[in-house]
């Protein structure tokens, strides 16, 4: 597998690609292109050409929740592609309406439009998409430590209520030496997924793991999400994305973890 970074906040110096607080991933995995997230805006489309990617190429988008720092991207992509014969893949509940103090922080894309112009797949369930990478779909509340809360409200049958982001998953890819975990944001809580991976995947060794955390504060569930780190052992940790420069630094008081930016690229056998 190979992964690429078309977006996320930081950036590397010396490496001219445009960054902004937000997901899009690039993976290809035995001949399948994958577009994990798209980002904020259409930096990610200006990165990936930079890098030389033709995303016109790309046979499935992974939207990792319904956020708009990871699905406002769509409205670009599929005004600068002309290929619709892209699968996209996410939550039942990816599309729902989503606000937060009164604010729309939901997709730019219903799912109505999104059926004009790719094939639109909503899953609950796991679900391979390519040779060694499953979609994880739904995850479940394993860790007590890790209990969903609420961002703003979504819309549910009509109603709005608090949304506990039902719709936020992650892929996996199976490698030789183990588990490769790919995250948006974790809202579902970062070691609740590995432990849904594994369950998934009939495997135990977890090789690495990058993506948002959604760890802000230096807390209990710090702590016990470093905790659980060191048990699992994995090679590689790349967090970014949401996660605090505060809870980073703790994380890397007791675990050796990676700098994520724009560019870094990723091979995993």
């Amino acid at each position: 597998m190979k992964l690429k970074v078309l977006e996320d906040n930081n950036t590397f110096i010396d490496e001219y690609y445009l960054g902004e607080p937000a997901v899009s991933y690039y993976i290809e995995d035995e001949g399948t292109r994958i577009l994990f997230d798209t980002g904020y805006s259409d930096a990610f489309i200006k990165n990936a050409k930079s890098m030389n990617i033709n995303l016109n190429l790309i046979d499935k988008i992974i939207i990792s929740h319904g956020h708009n720092d990871h699905t406002g991207g769509l409205k670009y992509l599929f005004k600068n592609i002309n290929n619709r014969n892209i699968e996209l893949i996410a939550h039942p509940d990816c599309f729902n309406k989503k606000v937060c103090d009164n604010e729309y922080i939901g997709t730019p894309m219903s799912k109505e439009e999104l059926e004009k112009v790719c094939n639109l797949k909503l899953e609950n369930n796991s679900l391979r998409i390519s040779k060694n990478i499953i979609f994880l779909g739904e995850i479940p509340q394993i860790n007590d430590f890790e209990k969903r809360e609420s961002i703003g409200k979504c819309d549910k049958s009509g109603e709005m209520i608090d949304d506990i982001l039902k719709d936020d998953t992650a892929i996996v890819y199976k490698s030789k030496s183990g588990l490769f975990i790919i995250t948006g944001c974790s809202h579902s809580g970062i070691c609740n997924i590995i432990e849904y991976a594994k369950r998934v995947c009939n495997e135990n060794r977890i090789c690495g793991v990058i993506g948002g955390f959604h760890l802000l504060d230096v807390n209990e569930r710090l702590n016990k999400t470093i905790q659980y780190f060191k048990t699992i052992n994995p090679q590689y940790i790349y967090p970014c994305h949401c996660i605090s420069l505060g809870a980073k630094i703790e994380i890397g008081k007791k675990l050796k973890i990676n700098e994520v930016g724009v560019g870094l690229e990723i091979s995993i056998d």
